[in-house]
């Protein structure tokens, strides 16, 4: 399922213009990653987390040039979905 897909299903399912329900997706999408970016987790009750993960410094090999490299300290994005959504996809 794509955005455009979730817009035309929201748009449908509440009778307002894809233009407004677009502009909302977009705002909450952009809110997701504006928290994120600045570190603060975002928990939707129902639905699931999104979480910032850090991610240690690490050695890794080129192995097309046989040498090492060290991947610094970074943090990634990832979703926790909750126990009542894992649950409905069994």
């Amino acid at each position: 399922m794509t955005k455009a897909d979730i817009v035309n299903e929201i748009a449908k399912e509440t009778n307002l213009e894809k233009v407004a329900v677009q502009k909302v997706v977009e705002s909450f999408m952009e809110n997701i990653e504006a928290s994120l970016a600045k570190g603060n987790n975002v928990y939707l009750r129902g639905f699931g987390s999104f979480i910032v993960k850090k991610r240690a410094t690490k050695t890794a090999r080129n192995i097309s040039k046989n040498t090492t490299i060290t991947i610094p300290a970074h943090n990634i994005p990832s979703f926790k979905p909750s126990k009542t959504f894992s649950g409905k996809l069994k």
